[in-house]
Formats: C-alpha cells, structure tokens, sequence
C-alpha cells in the first residue's frame, strides 16, 4: 500500500504552489498533478469504503435514492430501472451497468452477510451466473438498510450538492452500526487496495459496547469477542487463533479456510461425502471444473505430454473418486455429493485429497484499508476501525440530540404562546379584531415572539376550547420533561455512553443472528504422495541445480558441478521432506525431495520445477523436515522463526512469506536446533549482539517480522547464528593462519542483551570471523 501521508496527495494545492492560474509548469509537473487528481478521485470516489457507514459513494447513493422512492421494506418494489435511473440522474454520473452491478451485489445472500436490498428476480447464483437485466428484476430495501437510513433526517450528517447542484445527497449515511465490519468490502483504488471480510453482529456489537465502556480494553478481550470473519456462506477458518489477532492488529494476512461437510451413509455399507459449506469465493461450479481439469488433464501450452504432476494427480483423484455431482438447489444452497471408488477407502484420506486439489480449501486476503473518520484511506487494525466507527456514532448521537432539542424547544416555545391565548382568550380576540397589524399587535400587548404571533394567527376557533386547553398544558409539561433530557445527555457523557449502548443492543437483538463460519484450528490439507521414505542427501549448486543421493554423511568436497559452478549447500532429510527455494522478492516455493532427479548427472534448475515470477531469481534453498524450525532475517536486522511446513506451498508459484523492504536482502537461513538458547547476530561492521532465542518472534503466516539488531544506516546485519551452552566459535585468517576462537559462559556474556540493541564490538583475533554454533 502506498503512504498516504504522501504530501499533497490528498491535499489540494495548485501545481506551482503560489496559486497562478496563469503560471506555467512543465509537461510532466502537469501530468504528475493530474494524476494525483485521478487517484484521489477514484480513491475517494469509488474504490475505498468509509469507516462510519462501511459504504462506497455508489453503494450511499443507491440507498439513499431507494429511500427517497418509498422503497422501504414493507413497500412493493419497483423495477431496478427505476431505482438505477434514479440514482444516475440525481446522484451518480456514471455508468448504468455499473450502478445496477452495485446493486445487484447489495442483493445478494452469498456475496453480504446482511443484504441491504432485496431483490425479486434473477440477482445472480453463487456459481457465477449474471443477473437478469435491470428491466425485467425489481428491488426495495431489506430491515437492516434501516440501521443506515433511519436517522437521515434528524441532522445527523451534512448534506452536499450533487454532481450539477440541484439536488442535496448525504455526504454519508449515520450507521447505528459498523457495517464496513459486518458486510466487508472488497475494491482497488489506485496505489491501493481493500479486502475487508465480513463479520457478525452481534460480536460486532459486542465489541462496540465494550470499547465504550472500557477505551484501554486489552487486546486479547477483544479478540475473544471478534474471533474471526464471518463469511455469509459459513465455511471453516483453519488459521490459529494467535494468527487472527496478529492480522487484526496489522490490518493485513491471508486465512486459511476449508468447506464444511457431512458423511451420509447409504445402503450396504456404502457411504458419500456431502459438501454443505465452501469457502468465500469459491462456488460449486468451480469445484466440478478442478475436478474435470484434474480428472481428465490437457497438455500444457509448450509441452508434449501430460507433466509428472498432472499424471499423478489423476491417478490419485480416479483412484479415489467414482462420481461427484451438484445437488445444490432451494432446499440446500450447497450441496456437492462426491461418491468413493469403494467403501474401504480411507474417508480421512478421501476429504484430504480433495481439499488439497481444490479449492474448497482456500487462502482468503485481508487488507483492512478504508477512509478514515479524518478522510484518508490508510490501512487500521480491527481496533482503530472499532474506535474511529464509536467516535463517528458518538458524533451521529450528538448531532441527533441537538437536532430533537432544538425541534423540543420550538415546540415549547410555541406551546407557551398557545397557552398565552388559551389563558387570555377574550382579550387576544379582542386585538386581533381591533387591529390593523394583529401581529405586531399581540407582540407588543402579550410580549410575544414573531413565531409565537404567526402561530396564534393560524390557530383555529375550535382550539379555542377548553379540552384544547387540557392538552396543550399537558404536551408542554411533556416537552420541558423531553427537553431536560435531552441537555442532560449533552452535558453528561455518562449519559450518552449509557444511551449509545442501550441503542446498540437494541439493535443487536433486533437484527443479530448466530455465527456461520466455524472458527477451528486444523492442518492444512496436502496431498500426500506415496513416497518411500529414505534417508537422502539433497545436493545444490549455488546457480540453483537440485540432485539427490541416497543416505546421508556424504563428503562434500567429492561432489562434482558444472564449470563455473559450486556446492551451495547440501542437506540431509528423508525423501518425504519439501526443499524450499526462496525467491529475493520474499516468495517461497516448495519441491518435494522424493521427485529430485537422482545425483548419477548434473541435476536440474530449480526454476524448472517451480513457476518463478519474471525478473525474479532464487537466492536461497533449504530441505528439511517439516517440523524443523528457521530463522529468517534480512540484512535490514528484521526477522522471525518459522517451521518448515509453514513456507510449504501448493502452488508452483509458490506463496509471498518474506516481507522485504526496497533494497532489503534475505541471508541465508539458519536451522534453530534443539538446545539452542540464544540468537548471536554480528554486523558488516562487526557490531555483536546475543540475545535469548524467546526473545525472536514465530510467524507462521510469514512477514517482516521484528528488529532483531538495531543498526546504523551504514550498517548491515551479516550473520546470524543460534547458540547453545557451548557457545560459538569465531573461524578466519590471524597472522596467516586459519584461527579459531571459542567464545561461551563469561566470554560471552559481555555481549548479551535485548533484541533490537545495537551491540558491541566484536573482540577476536580473526579480523572477518565466520560465526558457527558449537555443538560437541
């Protein structure tokens, strides 16, 4: 995401800075204000929704002309030609498609969790089937678009002219709740993007009213309450718990999330899989084409057969699977019945195959990025957009409470002019019949205000009466009750907390419903493939050739290399193990050990087992057991830990799991064995730092990680080495001999200290030491 601090980006200056229409400025000055202007105007504009109402203009606009119509929920719709033609001729100067595309997606069940419109007719199917045309479909608001539009009229929010200035629209809607959070948002701006998930709401509410009661709320409290998304079509999210808080704080990850289903058992034995749940984004549809792909392959572009992968996927699906077929309809939203070859095959094995081959087990992005109470997009946690939406509705309440005090005090105020007459009745008739300015007549006799006169002078004889009489000392008295009220909740914030509270749970017990989406931690689902496991020597050059020798404990030095080439590293694991390649852009890749070609030749490039991005190489590979843990650091001192199997990747195009800065580098990753305690960690400039290994974060979702070393802008961090009780010994050239220093107990501890400090000289005799672990 760009910086949206970036000056003069959302600020409106002239192109020279002195404000000249006149002045001239060069081409590319020009070019770079006008796109500027571009960018907010689709950043603001379009793409981005605003963190007090959750809406994008369009998605404000169609509402607020629905309303407008009559369109309320109990009302009869009306063709959504109406309602689009409406909307562009008042509000929105924009396409027709475009609007009636909003509008069918405020419709539809699968895409929002709590639809704003209801739609009759064809709005489209969760398998990607279009909408019927605005002609022949009708639309009128759901219950919930009250939650938007009810307090509209009570001085809630400012009103703006529109595109050409004759009529007034909303500059935004006063939401009794968060609907960003509840429904989400999905847009790309320009620089920026937004995945907002949806949420439920009563633990949405629940969320609000514990923020206003208590501001310093901790964060694992709040999570508790928010867990996790809640997708309109149910699911499962797979992610750990801690990891959904670290995205709620950042405002940025990825969830894992798989469909939810239920075995039937049939007769004689015989049983089927029933999917009954997909993940967001994916339709049943989708599943039956991955199904075909897999189950009958076609030769990739430039290839002359079927690859190794695609013949062992089909033989793995057609050895499971007999039949699948779609059963979804009114009575069921999903269902996708999958049939096994036989009913001894292993049901655990049969899900697993399944889910690892598509994609009812999904990754699902979130970049929490709106438009922020002080009008800039920037990307918030979860918290922020709470507090920030509490202020807004804080805010929406006042207005509201000024709006009805004033309303209560006019009416007070006029009433104590009818009562003026009621008690005075010969004597204002008398007046009013005598003179020729009745108006100014009563104002100067009675002391009365110029809308107090004009009322008296529109009342009707019958008002006259003494029932009449009854009735205004009775309203007055409820007025002045109202009136006491409503200054009491502006001058007691005690008060208005007291009321914003009781009006959002209120509303969450009117519109709240039970969580969809199961939030269950589970492993991801990986396709398994029959592989012998034997102990192998995983062999690779530094230009990224991979090979494989049986056993382990071989000698280095006897392996052989093309010209120009060397032994990058070699690695001891199983055949059952995953090398993973990392990419100098942070992206890894997997590669099973057991399909590395045999070390009798030359090997292969590892680009040819993976789908590299373009302009992109690989700088680093590690093989090793899955459970086996790694740091990752970068030479800009960030870092975290990671199991193996968290950079596993499906896809040959492998994952983003290493967050770099522009012009930040990875070294090289090292293995945290077991007794490992501390981190040693020594600068270009020879800079040393040790620190306790609990001290370095684990990211099993990837990332940037934390400051491991604290460096100076001409320093970089270049090496890193985990250390046990031994120590670690320092290794270089002293006097022209190879010299090795044992640095551990007191001669280490000088330099121990937190992470994120900056160290202290190195003291050894080599002056370019390569740091190890000593490990016997």
């Amino acid at each position: 995401m760009t910086d949206s601090n970036q000056p003069g980006l959302f600020d409106s200056t002239p192109p020279d800075g002195d404000g000249d229409a006149n002045a001239a400025i060069t081409l590319a000055r020009y070019a770079e204000q006008a796109y500027l202007d571009y960018a907010v105007s689709v950043v603001r504009g379009r793409a981005l929704p605003d963190v007090g109402d959750g809406q994008k203009p369009v998605q404000r606009r169609i509402l607020f002309a629905m309303q407008a119509m009559g369109l309320a929920a109990g009302a009869k719709p009306v063709k959504s030609a109406r309602v689009v033609g409406d909307v562009l001729g008042k509000y929105h100067p924009h396409g027709d498609q475009a609007a009636y595309d909003a509008m069918v997606r405020m419709a539809q069940d699968f895409s929002l969790r709590y639809p704003l419109i209801d739609g009759q007719g064809n709005f489209g199917s969760r398998d990607g089937d279009n909408a019927a045309a605005m002609r022949y479909t009708e639309a009128r608001l759901t219950p919930i678009a009250k939650l938007l539009l009810d307090e509209l009229d009570e001085g809630t929010v400012d009103f703006v002219p529109n595109y050409d200035g004759s009529q007034q629209e909303p500059q935004m809607l006063p939401a009794r709740l968060p609907v960003m959070l509840l429904n989400g948002a999905s847009g790309i701006a320009v620089g920026m993007a937004t995945e907002i998930p949806p949420h439920n709401l009563r633990e949405v509410a629940q969320a609000c009213v514990a923020l206003i009661k208590q501001p310093q709320l901790p964060d694992a409290e709040l999570h508790a309450m928010i867990p996790g998304p809640d997708f309109a079509g149910g699911g499962q999210i797979i992610t750990p718990a801690a990891d959904i808080a670290q995205i709620y704080g950042t405002g940025r990850g990825s969830l894992k999330v798989r469909a939810r289903w239920t075995f039937e058992e049939m007769a004689r034995g015989q049983w089927q899989l029933v999917i009954t749940e997909l993940p967001p984004g994916t339709s049943g549809q989708k599943v039956l084409e991955e199904i075909e792909e897999i189950t009958n392959p076609k030769v990739k572009s430039g290839k002359k057969s079927l690859t190794p992968e695609q013949t062992q996927a089909k033989a793995v699906m057609l050895n499971l699977l007999d039949a699948v077929r779609d059963e979804s309809g009114k009575d069921a939203a999903v269902r996708l019945v999958f049939e096994p070859k036989t009913s001894r095959v292993d049901r655990d094995e049969f899900v697993n195959t399944l889910l690892a081959q598509t994609s009812m087990e999904s990754s699902s992005s979130i970049n929490l990025v709106c438009i922020g109470t002080d009008g800039r997009p920037r990307q918030k946690g979860l918290r922020d957009i709470l507090v920030e939406w509490v202020a807004f509705r804080t805010h929406t309440v006042v207005r509201r409470t000024r709006f009805r005090l004033d309303k209560v005090t006019d009416r007070i105020h006029v009433l104590e002019g009818r009562m003026l007459v009621y008690l005075n009745v010969d004597e204002v008739i008398q007046t009013i019949r005598e003179s020729d300015e009745p108006r100014a007549a009563l104002m100067e006799r009675f002391k009365l205000s110029e809308r107090q006169a004009e009322d008296i002078l529109e009342m009707r004889l019958r008002q006259l009466a003494r029932l009449e009489g009854f009735k205004i000392e009775q309203e007055l008295a409820d007025k002045r009750k109202d009136q006491i009220s409503l200054q009491e909740l502006l001058d007691n914030p005690t008060t208005l907390k007291r009321l914003l509270i009781k009006e959002i749970e209120a509303d969450a017990k009117q519109y709240g419903d039970e969580r969809r989406t199961l939030i269950e931690t589970a492993e991801r689902a990986v396709l398994e493939t029959k592989v012998l496991d034997e102990p192998v020597t995983v062999i690779v050059s530094q230009k990224g050739w991979l090979r494989a020798r049986q056993g382990h404990g071989h000698d280095a030095s006897q392996f052989t290399f093309k010209q120009g080439d060397d032994l990058y590293g070699a690695f001891e694991c199983r055949t059952t193990d995953t090398l993973i390649a990392m990419g100098d852009n942070g992206r890894v890749y997997s590669v099973p050990v057991g399909g590395l070609p045999s070390a009798r030749g030359d090997g292969q490039p590892v680009t040819t087992m993976i789908d590299l991005e373009s302009g992109t190489r690989i700088v680093h590979t590690i093989a090793a057991a899955p459970e086996s843990r790694w740091l990752l650091a970068t030479r800009g001192g960030y870092g975290f830990a990671a199991k193996l199997s968290d950079m596993v990747s499906r896809q040959r195009a492998g994952k983003q799991f290493i967050t770099l800065e522009t012009g930040d580098e990875m070294l090289r990753p090292v293995p945290l064995f077991e007794g490992a305690t501390h981190l040693a960690l020594l600068s270009a400039k020879g800079k040393f730092l040790v620190f306790g290994l609990d001290e370095c974060k684990s990211l099993s979702g990837g990332g940037r990680g934390t400051i491991l070393m604290g460096l100076d802008a001409s320093d970089k961090l270049d090496q890193t080495v985990p250390i046990g009780a031994r120590g670690l010994r320092a290794t270089g050239i002293y006097r022209n001999k190879l010299t090795e220093d044992i640095l551990a107990g007191d001669a280490l501890a000088p330099y121990v200290g937190k992470r994120a400090r900056k160290g202290r000289q190195l003291d050894v005799r080599p002056k370019q030491p390569v740091l190890s672990p000593v490990l016997a």
